[in-house]
Order: C-alpha cells, then sequence, then structure tokens
C-alpha cells in the first residue's frame, strides 16, 4: 500500500497488535541440521488452519537481499525462497491449506504504480552505477586503496514481473517444492496445498483474497477457520479487516532500521560510497579471520494480530446516541474506507493529509462528529455512498487552510532544531581525536582487544598532529589555499555547502500562503484554478478511483482497464456535488497478456526481458510508440525531501496505441513466448495421506475432461471445480528437478490437478458480515471498567502471546536460595548498574569456569517468563551462565543438587536445547515463554 509510514503509526497506535514470534530452531549435529517436525504442537501456542504466503514479499529479499551477500545465480535464488518458504511455515506450521500467490498481471490501476517503480529502479541504478564509477576514480586517482573491481552481471529486480522467463522457472521450482514437501514433510502429511503462480492474473494479496470471499459464501465454510497471511505490506491490514474473519492474523519480517550494509567500493563498514575515502582496510581479527564476513543477524518475525485491532477499533468508533442503530462491522468498513484518503497503490493521497500528522485520527474525529447528520454509514459490503462522503470531506476542506499553515510552523521549528543541534555539536565536538590504533571504537566493533604496536611512532604522529592543528588555529584570520599557502585576500567567502542549512527544493506552491489552490492547480495540472470544467473531471476520476478501490478490497475487481489519469490529487474542499457523480463500471473486461503488461509497465533498459521485435518497440526511434519509453524524466518532489517520495512524472500508456503497435510483433512469437503469454489458472497439490489423493487419481485414470466439483468432506470444506492439468505432479512418477543442485524425485506420491474457485454471477455481492456461527475470540484488552468491578485489587495481567491461559511462573523461597549460595556475589554491583550485564558473560575470554553444578541452575529458570522491554535490562539470577571447559570443585550445595532425581545431567538440555549444541539467547528465552 503506498503509505509507507502506516504499519509504524498502527504498531504505536495500538501495541498490543503484536505478537513476537517462538521459532522452534533446528538441532545441528556433525555439520548436518536435523529437519524440524512441524508436525508436533505449535510452540506458540496457537494453532492455524490455513497459510496465505504473498510470494512477490518472499521474492525480493531472496533474489536481492539488502543485509546480506546476494546469490551468485539463479539456482541459489530458487534454493534461498525454498528456505524462506520452510521457515515461515516452521513457525505458523498450517493444519488444512497452504496457498501461494505470486503476483499475475496486475489492473490497469496498479500497472500505472508498477510503470513507475521500474522506471525509477532502472534510472536510479544506472545514476548509483555512474557516481560509483566516478567516486572509484577519484580515489584511485588520490593513490586511495580499493579491492579491485568484479566483473558480474547485474541483477535486475525487474524481471519480478509477469510473462518473463525467470518467473516461468520460478513456477516450475515451486511445483517441485511442493512435490517434495508433500512426500518428505511429516507437516505437510494432511495438507492441501494451493499454487497461483504468475500466469494467473491479478495481484497476489488480491488473489488471496477473493479465494476466502468465495469460500466464505459456501454452506461448508467453517466460520472459526483460522487464516494467518504473511506478508509486509500494509494493504494486507486492510484486506485482512475486510474479510470480516473472527480469526485473522499476519506474520511479517520485523523491520529494524538503520541496518549496516558495507561500502559498495571498498566492503567496509560504517560510510556510504559518497563518503568513501579509499583507506586500507583494518584487520578483522588476530589472524584476519573476519575479513569476508559481514555482521549478519537473523531476521525475525512478529504477528499482527486483527482480532486485537478489532477491540482496539471497537472502543474507539462506538458511538452513541446515533439516529440508527450502531453496527461495528460496518463502522470498520467505514475505518477502512478513510485510510484510503491518506493513500494507496492506485490514487494519490490527498494533499491536506498526511498519516505522519494523524490524518487518519483526523478523519476519525470529524467522522464521529458529522456521522450524527448523515443518517447512516458511508459504505456497504465494498459499495460507498457518495453523498455521505461528501459531507466528511467538505469537514475535511473547511480545515485545510489551517492544517496547512500547521504543517509549515512544524517544518520550521523542526528546523530550527536541527540547526541548533549541528551548532552543539560542533561546539561540543573535541579538539583532537586521536586516529589510527588509538582511535575511538564502537563497543562491540572488534571481536577482540588488538595489540599496540609501535606506541612511539603512534605518539609522535599525534604529537606532530596536535602541533600542526594548534599552529593553524593560532591565526584565525588568515586563510588558505588550495595547497596549503596562505591566501593573499585575506579571507574567502564561506560555500553553500560549509553552511549550517541543508539545501531545500524550491516550492512554488507554498500551501501555506493566500491564493495555494490557484498556484496547486497551475503548477500540477497547468489550468487556472477558476477552470471549473476540469477541476470537476479531476474530482469526478478521484472519486472513481475511491469507488474502485474499495470494491477491488471488498467485491474484487469492478475493471481491469480503469486507471486514475492524473499524477496529483484534488482538495478536500473541491469535493462539492460529488453525490450524483456516476461510480458505475465497465463489465466484462480483461485484463493484459503477461508480454502486454510487459510493455505497459518495462522501461527500455529492461527490454532483454522481452522478445527482439517487441524490444526494438522501445528503442527505434521511427516506433509508433517511443514516447511511452522516455530515457529520462522529471521527478517532482511535491513538497518531500527525497526523490524515492516524489512524484514520477512519465507518460500515461494508451492501451489502444500499445496493441495496435504489437498486432504487428504478434506473428514473431516463438511457441514458447506464446506459452508464456497466455494466461494460466491454480493448481492444487495433495500427498497420498491426503483424503482427497484417491478422488484426483481416479479423474486421471478415467481421463474426466469435464470439470468436477471438490467433495468438500475430503478436502477440509474446500469447494470448487477440478480439471485435469497437462503437466501435472503424477504418483510413481519422476519429478525431475529444475535445480541442478537438488535430486530428483524418483519416488513420487504426491498429485496434482488444475483448480477454480467457486464461480458466482458478475453482479453477486459478497457480504461484509460475520457468519453465523462465528465465535468471538476472547478479549485482549484491559477492560475500561476492571477497577470498578474488580473487588479484590487483583493487578491487570497483560496477554503477551496467544494463550491467554498461560500461567505465570515464579520462584519459591528454596529456589532464591539456591541462586544465593550459588551466584558469586562478587558479581552483585551495587547502585543502579545493580542489574547490568557482569564482565565475563557471553564470551569474554576473562569468563571464570563454570562449576558443575551451575551448568544445571538454568533449569530452575527454564519456565521464567522473558524479560519485558519496559522493565529494564535482565537481572542477574536470570542470566544464563557462560559454559566453559573444566569444572571447579563441588559446593555443598551443588553436591546436594546433583543428588536430586530432577536434576539428573540426561534430562538437563543444556544451554542450546537437547544434545546442548549452542543457541541464540533469545532462542533460550523464547524456549522459557512456553509453559
Amino acid at each position: 500500500m503506498g503509505v509507507p509510514a502506516f504499519f509504524r503509526w498502527l504498531s504505536r497506535k495500538y501495541p498490543s497488535i503484536i505478537v513476537n514470534c517462538v521459532e522452534e530452531k533446528a538441532k545441528e549435529c556433525n555439520g548436518v541440521k536435523a529437519p524440524i517436525d512441524t508436525s508436533k504442537p505449535n510452540p506458540n501456542e496457537v494453532e492455524f488452519d490455513n497459510l496465505y504466503l504473498d510470494m512477490n514479499g518472499i521474492i525480493h529479499p531472496c533474489t536481492h537481499p539488502e543485509d546480506k551477500p546476494a546469490p551468485k545465480n539463479e539456482d541459489e535464488m530458487m534454493v534461498a525462497i525454498f528456505e524462506y518458504i520452510d521457515r515461515i511455515f516452521n513457525i505458523v506450521r498450517p493444519r488444512r491449506l497452504l496457498y501461494m500467490a505470486i503476483d499475475g498481471v496486475a489492473p490497469r490501476a496498479k500497472m500505472n504504480q508498477q510503470r513507475s517503480r521500474r522506471f525509477r529502479a532502472s534510472k536510479e541504478g544506472m545514476e548509483a552505477a555512474e557516481e560509483k564509477q566516478k567516486i572509484r576514480q577519484e580515489i584511485l586517482a588520490k593513490g586511495g586503496i580499493l579491492p579491485p573491481e568484479e566483473v558480474k552481471e547485474r541483477f535486475d529486480s525487474n524481471c519480478i514481473t509477469p510473462g518473463t522467463e525467470f518467473m516461468d522457472n520460478l513456477a516450475k521450482c515451486l511445483r517441485y517444492y511442493i512435490a517434495d514437501r508433500l512426500n518428505s514433510d511429516p507437516g505437510w502429511k494432511n495438507l492441501t496445498v494451493i499454487l497461483s503462480d504468475a500466469s494467473a492474473p491479478g495481484e497476489g494479496e488480491h488473489k488471496i483474497m477473493d479465494y476466502i470471499r468465495r469460500q466464505r459464501a459456501q454452506p461448508n465454510h467453517d466460520p472459526n477457520t483460522h487464516h494467518c497471511l504473511c506478508g509486509a505490506d500494509a494493504d494486507l491490514i486492510m484486506l485482512g479487516l475486510a474479510t470480516h474473519e473472527p480469526n485473522f492474523t499476519i506474520i511479517r519480517e520485523e523491520f529494524k532500521p538503520n541496518k549496516p550494509k558495507p561500502c559498495a567500493l571498498c566492503n567496509q563498514m560504517g560510510h556510504e560510497v559518497k563518503d568513501c575515502q579509499g583507506l586500507p582496510r583494518e584487520k578483522q581479527g588476530k589472524h584476519d579471520q573476519f575479513a569476508d564476513s559481514l555482521p549478519i543477524a537473523e531476521q525475525e518475525f512478529i504477528f499482527i494480530r486483527l482480532c486485537v485491532l478489532r477491540e482496539y477499533l471497537e472502543r474507539e468508533l462506538t458511538m452513541a446516541s446515533l439516529p440508527f442503530s450502531f453496527d461495528f462491522e460496518r463502522s470498520v468498513d467505514d475505518w477502512v474506507f478513510m485510510c484510503f484518503f491518506v493513500g494507496n497503490d492506485f490514487l494519490p493521497h490527498l494533499p491536506s493529509l498526511e498519516i505522519r500528522e494523524g490524518a487518519i485520527d483526523r478523519l476519525v474525529n470529524i467522522y464521529k462528529n458529522v456521522v450524527h447528520k448523515t443518517g447512516g454509514y458511508l459504505t456497504e459490503s465494498g459499495f460507498v455512498n457518495l453523498q455521505r462522503v461528501q459531507m466528511i470531506m467538505l469537514a475535511v476542506g473547511e480545515v485545510e487552510d489551517s492544517i496547512f499553515k500547521k504543517r509549515k510552523d512544524d517544518d520550521d521549528n523542526f528546523k530550527r532544531r536541527q540547526k541548533e543541534k549541528r551548532k552543539r555539536m560542533k561546539r561540543d565536538q573535541p579538539a583532537f581525536i586521536p586516529g589510527g590504533q588509538f582511535s575511538p571504537q564502537a563497543l562491540g566493533n572488534r571481536p577482540s582487544p588488538q595489540a599496540i604496536s609501535n606506541p612511539r611512532q603512534a605518539a609522535f604522529e599525534m604529537r606532530m598532529h596536535d602541533r600542526q592543528n594548534s599552529t593553524t588555529s593560532s591565526s584565525p584570520n588568515t586563510s588558505l589555499t588550495s595547497d596549503g599557502s596562505p591566501s593573499p585576500a585575506g579571507g574567502i567567502k564561506r560555500k553553500a555547502d560549509d553552511s549550517d542549512s541543508e539545501p531545500e527544493p524550491e516550492d512554488n506552491i507554498r500551501l501555506w500562503e493566500t491564493g495555494w489552490k490557484q498556484r496547486y492547480y497551475k503548477n500540477k495540472f497547468d489550468v487556472d484554478a477558476s477552470d471549473e470544467k476540469f477541476r470537476r473531471k479531476v474530482v469526478q476520476s478521484y472519486v472513481e478511483g475511491l469507488c474502485w478501490v474499495l470494491r477491488y478490497y471488498y467485491q474484487g475487481c469492478a475493471s481491469w482497464n480503469w486507471y486514475y489519469p492524473f499524477h496529483y490529487a484534488p482538495f478536500a474542499s473541491d469535493f462539492e456535488g460529488i453525490a450524483d457523480m456516476p461510480s458505475d463500471f465497465e463489465k466484462g473486461s480483461k485484463p493484459f497478456k503477461p508480454l502486454e503488461q510487459l510493455m505497459g509497465v518495462f522501461p527500455a533498459a529492461s527490454g532483454n526481458f522481452l522478445p527482439p521485435t517487441w524490444r526494438k518497440l522501445m528503442t527505434d526511434p521511427e516506433s509508433s510508440i517511443i514516447d511511452f519509453y522516455p530515457e529520462d524524466f522529471a521527478i517532482d518532489l511535491n513538497g518531500k525531501k527525497y526523490a524515492w517520495q516524489g512524484v514520477a512524472l512519465l507518460p500515461f500508456v494508451d492501451e489502444r496505441r500499445l496493441r495496435a503497435a504489437l498486432e504487428e510483433v504478434y506473428p514473431d512469437l516463438t511457441p514458447e513466448e506464446s506459452r508464456r503469454n497466455s494466461l494460466g489458472g491454480d493448481v492444487l497439490f495433495v500427498g497420498k495421506h491426503h483424503p482427497l489423493c484417491d478422488f484426483i487419481v481416479e479423474q486421471y485414470k478415467t481421463k474426466n475432461t469435464e470439470p468436477v466439483d471438490i467433495p468438500p468432506e475430503l478436502c477440509h470444506g474446500i469447494q470448487g471445480k477440478l480439471t485435469l492439468n497437462e503437466n501435472a505432479v503424477l504418483p510413481d512418477q519422476v519429478v525431475e528437478s529444475p535445480v541442478p543442485m537438488l535430486r530428483d524425485l524418483a519416488q513420487n506420491s504426491a498429485v496434482s490437478i488444475s483448480f477454480k474457485d467457486p464461480q458466482f454471477d458478475e453482479d453477486f455481492v459478497f457480504k461484509a458480515v460475520v457468519l453465523p456461527g462465528a465465535k468471538k475470540p476472547a478479549p485482549v484488552l484491559k477492560p475500561g471498567d476492571w477497577e470498578k468491578t474488580n473487588n479484590d485489587g487483583r493487578p491487570w495481567r497483560p496477554q503477551l502471546g496467544f494463550n491467554r491461559d498461560r500461567k505465570p511462573v515464579h520462584l519459591d523461597q528454596s529456589a532464591f536460595r539456591t541462586l544465593g549460595h550459588t551466584m558469586p556475589r562478587e558479581r552483585a554491583m551495587p547502585g543502579m548498574y545493580a542489574n547490568a550485564v557482569p564482565l565475563g558473560t557471553y564470551g569474554s575470554p576473562y569468563a571464570r569456569p563454570l562449576l558443575s553444578a551451575q551448568q544445571q541452575i538454568p533449569k530452575l529458570l527454564s519456565n521464567l517468563r522473558p524479560q519485558e522491554p519496559w522493565r529494564g535490562p535482565t537481572p542477574l539470577f536470570q542470566q544464563t551462565p557462560q559454559r566453559t571447559v573444566g569444572a571447579a570443585p563441588l559446593l555443598a550445595c551443588n553436591r546436594m543438587l546433583q543428588s536430586q532425581n530432577q536434576y539428573q545431567p540426561s534430562q538437563y538440555q543444556g544451554l542450546g536445547g537437547p544434545m546442548g549444541y549452542p543457541q541464540r539467547p533469545e532462542d533460550r528465552m523464547d524456549r522459557g515463554r512456553q509453559v
């Protein structure tokens, strides 16, 4: 979704929706990892029924990761994708369905955004390569030291688009992967797997939502199905709410900002390419054993519980004394609709509404004030009441002027604070900072202390450097030229680069000044604000877009051809007279074909993914559509600071001209290219233990070419049509591996068949309601009347995971006495640092030997709940001691501990789980969380 800060705002406003994932780690023995048994209960103390994977959120980080070395070739990319899916599956452990959805051909409204992204990526890639080469030559000319330039082909992420050979190969690899897991993994034993690859039209997340909508409309659907959707896009939260399913959870990577990245020139950490000076790399470790290693931290995952978000929204949206009956489900739909004004993938956000300025809170407050006058809700099952929306928008328009002025004041105050901060840092900067081996180092930057070499020479250099600085500063009025000699002019004018203020982009609109609307329409649309006809045309297109987006979220794609034909949005105060605007869309529209979409979204630089004659249309000056592929284009910052926040001013693709040009080159397609250019469908997979397996095998034996209905009792209530698949995975047939490093499946028992969702009439409306029989999840948030109704004065205990019946654990007095005898008293540091991590912990070379009985002490703590983030550092008695070789004599209390049966060494699992293999500290905490 086009709101980069939406999830950050949501998680801060509603913090209890976040639950950290508990992940079971694979045990390693002699360098071989033992597979995890995913058929066992979920360590998160919750059982999920269906897992949906928005595959594009997996493909991108696996093919071109930002925080670790990229895969060397396409085969390694496929293996990385397999491992990522395995990890998600291990965390979620679905019991009924796994649905993998890859983005297919998107609606035209989405293609405009895809086109902008791909043109930007191509332009930024070329600019980065040119800048890198320029800086490299400058550094080498000054005598800097840089590693030899690697000659390797840059991975063009634009190939992750339907119709390319890469996506076709990915579909083959995923079919092999599914068959392999159905044959070998016990957690997949009774699982139904559906693969919707890039040949099936539609965005991945919307194909998933369409499946859920259609299954909900079936009589055999379980209304208490627990869904889990994997993806990083913010619009997944909106889509999950739009289903009105009571049990819906999203799993995504935990975002950690400011991850360190190596310089692209010297491969050293701590600076970017523009700041590279070509200095020699310092030795990493005593023998430089860490020279090629990057500080890679495994990505963690979090759950977003939409049932808890629904609790928050119920408290916030509940209104008393309404002239109509309050319906929470309808108010949730209105909340989702209002979020579209802040931004989405299909429409630019309104100028007066910024998520960082609390735009959603402002909309909700206006909504609650105006809803008494509207006479009802704004939406119903994906259809918009424009008359009521007009009242909301005009109320926003009344405060637009004050919003713009406050935005300017906040911006000026921020710049003033930043300027004062820079001056303060410059004033407080020390006069001299030693360099070389005596230079300050960040904590944990080096693996171990380095020995000082030639300290006399280093001290001499520091004295000379200090003397030179004092000589220069003694005559402040003397200016120096570039070669170091005094300037005869006695002074030079300070350059703009040396000033405290950063260069600001020119803002011709000046929304905070009178006349902002006239300037906006003149600069952005090149029309006069008094042109009422044009303004109404812009507003009508935007209103159509709002209706189209809401219909897309609740009913499916209303039109494959509609798109918003402007780069900018109107003002809220322009939404007058929208009640009479039409909001219907043409019926029977069809999506683009894959190669046609490539021609619509690719820049000429990515033309190598297209057939030669098609590619020529992008570069030939005589081409009838050459204007669709500009080599350079402007980016309007539109009041923002960074280029990625701006608007790419690309020409819109004229569909009729594009199709007319492609008619001439369609005959040049090879049979393989024609196959990739055709639209496909979903494929269903099951293993031999699945109840549906024999039914599918029988269809292949009888060679039944007619679609047949799935017996819902054989497939967890899933319904749809099955059709024989030409490239099916069949039992007792070898499944060839498309990845050379992976083996063929010689003893396959899985089977696949084409699958199609239940079909409905084009005018059918999917009701946005909670289904009959659905059970409302137990509340998680603290009741508002807890203090009044709680007579015994018990404090409220927040629920940290999925299981609210988890009992808190504690140590009795005997356990504390044991700890007091066992833990060394000299480690307890008085004062405010009493809970700080002591020296000698976590792998320090000065760690003292561990007593044999101390190895058993963590057993007493294995059921402790993890330290909560708001309670400060971990107390000493909860810290796991360092295991070292050797043992000291046993104390009397330790002998007493060893004599007790419950602490026999055979039952103790060590610091790292069974067999004593090492494990990260947070994994030990996670294991202690499960009680």
